[in-house]
């Protein structure tokens, strides 16, 4: 039920493979001294008190002790850091794991590349050892040991619970485009269940689960790994953490990726509608391939038609839902539309989308269903993991809400459905759920500058739904040291789907140090 802001690598991508973690690299690594912020370098009162050097010498000087994971070819560690980095003398840590498939060859050794996968609730191990620990270029894989970490809050680091697991199956089929007072009443009722639940579960990590922390804790990683720069590939949401990273740390950037990048000056609200505006943008692309296809469910005719006949259809499903074999699951409104969603993360799975809307058209939701649950990565058990709760948990704290109450929704309504007539009342709806957040929010929307970092490259696809391409020239835009390389293509992220000219720019980037010239298209 909760699109807001969900930005992590395609599914399909991060299902496909899997990598590892790097090793301990040559040389001494910068030590403790806190980096300042871009706000404490403009004189601008910083967000966050800074962290106390000598209490952070311990967290910086940590060796890390590498163990077998059960995955072969895989090493796992576990770092400790700073509960608090205000109060980093507390003695209150929190575990951070880790883990690393050291560099193949041959060639020689660069040090460790770190990649994340976006989200934020992704699980940076998870994405290591089923995709790039093994999926990523072999030339890089040779040179580079490869490493992620499970950010503060998610999956193996001390994560952040809220719904058990039926109650999280409520939660996803409630309407997210109410039709009355009764509907927002029930609406609203389900967010604040769901932020009490963070609450009642997660109290010790919520109010530490912001990006800052996170860029906090991979400069530990970054020493513990032995490396006195940071190499480092970030997807969707990584690129707002590695950009976060290289502004409090610009002396600490070694060969930064930021692909399928994030706007940091953007507000909550207009950071939503411009994501409602990409996924129309992805939905376009898919209804003209559909119009073309013999088995499309949503007949002929232009965009605009197609689109029109899918939310007719969703309109029928808000009135009475169809069945998917699971009585207490029928395909109603929402989750359909978060199938829809998943979908078009990729345009890979488009063939699957055209299926399952023809399936549920006649009145059979189970295929349809299975795009949704693959989007909350719902388990067979009825279970799911904490991506969803360490999303909001990270999202409520980085921003201040995008809306006060529900009449300010009411009145946002229009402009998200211009930006997006099938999708623009439910992401508007959707962008409500951190007002009742128990925790209030510790960042703010800002530009970020990383002055002095070394060269940076940002990476943005032309009709990525996810993360829309205007971000990516923003950020470009706004690092000192920024390079836009563009690819003119179709789903989220560009790195290692498929385009030659893409890959070879970055490659070169992270083996030779060479960016590309800024502008590049592919």
């Amino acid at each position: 039920m909760d699109t807001s802001r969900l930005l992590r690598t395609t599914g399909t991508v991060i299902a496909a493979a899997g990598l590892l973690l790097v090793g301990c690299t040559s040389g001494g690594s910068a030590g403790p001294r806190a980096a300042a912020s871009s706000d404490e370098r403009s004189g601008q009162p910083p967000a966050q008190p800074s962290p106390d050097a000598a209490a952070l010498r311990p967290y910086y000087e940590q060796k890390l002790s590498w163990r077998d994971c059960g995955v072969p070819g895989f090493q796992c560690s576990t770092m400790k850091a700073p509960l608090d980095y205000a109060n980093a003398g507390s003695g209150q840590d929190v575990d951070i794991a880790v883990s690393r498939r050291q560099a193949t060859g041959p060639g020689k050794r660069l040090g460790s590349l770190v990649v994340n996968p976006g989200g934020p609730g992704g699980s940076g191990i998870g994405y290591l050892q089923a995709y790039a620990g093994i999926g990523y270029p072999a030339p890089v894989r040779a040179r580079y040991d490869m490493v992620s970490f499970d950010p503060r809050g998610v999956d193996r680091s001390s994560p952040v619970e809220c719904l058990t697991g039926p109650a999280m199956d409520k939660y996803t089929q409630v309407d997210q485009t109410p039709d009355d007072a009764a509907e927002r009443a029930l609406l609203v009722a389900a967010f604040k269940e769901f932020a009490a639940g963070c609450q009642a579960r997660s109290q010790r990590i919520l109010p530490h689960m912001s990006t800052v922390d996170a860029a906090r804790d991979m400069d530990l990683l970054r020493a513990a790994l032995g490396d006195e720069k940071l190499t480092y590939v970030g997807a969707s949401y990584g690129t707002f953490l590695g950009a976060t990273y290289a502004d409090l740390f610009p002396g600490r950037v070694g060969r930064l990726v930021l692909d399928g990048a994030m706007d940091p000056a953007r507000p909550a609200v207009d950071l939503n509608r411009d994501q409602t505006a990409g996924f129309e943008t992805a939905f376009t692309a898919f209804a003209k391939d559909c119009a073309k296809q013999a088995d499309c469910p949503l007949g002929t005719g232009g965009p605009d038609a197609v689109a029109a006949r899918l939310k007719e259809f969703f309109r029928k499903l808000d009135a009475q839902p169809v069945p998917t074999g699971e009585p207490a699951r029928p395909l109603g409104e929402a989750l359909a539309t978060m199938g829809v969603i998943e979908a078009l993360y990729d345009e890979g799975a488009w063939p699957q989308l055209r299926e399952a809307l023809a399936t549920a058209m006649d009145g059979d939701g189970a295929s349809l269903l299975s795009l949704a649950d693959s989007y909350y990565q719902r388990e067979p058990d009825g279970e799911y993991p904490n991506l969803m709760f360490a999303n909001a948990a990270v999202n409520c704290l980085d921003q201040a809400p995008a809306f006060a109450g529900p009449e300010a929704v009411a009145s946002a309504v229009p402009s998200f459905e211009k930006a997006s007539p099938v999708f623009g009342e439910g992401f508007a709806w959707a962008s409500l759920n951190c007002t009742y957040w128990p925790v209030k929010a510790t960042g703010t929307s800002k530009p970020l500058t990383a002055k002095g970092a070394a060269p940076i490259l940002v990476v943005g696809t032309t009709r990525d739904p996810a993360t829309p391409y205007k971000w990516a020239q923003a950020l470009a835009g706004q690092l000192e040291s920024g390079t836009l390389l563009t690819y003119d293509g179709d789903g989220h992220t560009a790195y290692g789907r498929g385009s030659d000219c893409i890959d070879t720019s970055i490659n070169e980037y992270l083996l030779e140090g060479k960016a590309p010239a800024t502008g590049k298209k592919c």
